[in-house]
């Protein structure tokens, strides 16, 4: 058996993590975040004898994983599509979230010019995501901007953009991404999305070829 010292570290965490999941921003990572609590205060239930809270957080749980289910197994529709760089939703958007974009691109200012290419990532119709890059030399596509609205964070739009949607760089003579990761989380995301370091370059480069 558990002391009562342990037990009610338990149930501290338990709460901690439950309160915690409200401040994340993607539905998933909540749900996420919510079952782990769920899991911790069934512990915590059994550890006390306290059938009302294992019974409850049980029912959550399976919740919980429900809804995971259903989010990952669910078939969704994805378009990329360009837009003119004068397009005016795109500017709403860009202000819209101008904070969140500062957060993650300290550096960007969108000040178009014949080589920029400005793209918006559609999830179920809704524009889930922004991608601005710069045509840097005959083939290469430099990153300037790869945003998500937050509630879309999952990596799906990355994923649909820099695999499945190769093909819209390639019909633009593109044979390279390049992106410089401006912080840990930036350069994890790059890695996950098949970018590797170029140790060539004076500057931490990150390039995945387009093939």
């Amino acid at each position: 058996m558990l002391n009562n010292y342990v037990i009610e570290i338990i149930g501290y965490a338990g709460s901690i993590i439950v309160a915690l999941s409200m401040l994340m921003p993607s539905i998933i990572r909540l749900r996420w975040m919510i079952l782990a609590g769920n899991l911790v205060f069934i512990i915590y239930g059994i550890s006390i004898n306290s059938f009302p809270i294992l019974i409850l957080n049980i029912f959550n749980a399976i919740v919980n994983i429900v809804f995971l289910y259903k989010i990952y197994t669910k078939e969704e529709y994805f378009k990329l599509f360009q837009v003119r760089s004068n397009n005016l939703y795109l500017y709403y958007i860009l202000d819209y979230h101008k904070k969140d974009i500062q957060h993650f691109f300290p550096f960007f200012e969108y000040n178009p010019n014949e080589n920029t290419f400005s793209l918006f990532v559609l999830r179920n119709m809704q524009v889930a995501g922004v991608i601005i890059g710069t045509r840097v030399n005959e083939n290469t596509f430099k990153l300037d901007l790869d945003f998500a609205i937050p509630e879309y964070r999952d990596f799906k739009l990355g994923k649909f953009v820099f695999s499945k949607k190769i093909r819209f760089f390639k019909e633009h003579d593109f044979k390279k991404f390049v992106s410089i990761p401006l912080n840990h989380v930036h350069e994890k995301y790059l890695k996950k999305m098949g970018f590797n370091e170029d140790t060539n370059t004076g500057e931490r480069l990150f390039v995945k070829t387009i093939v």
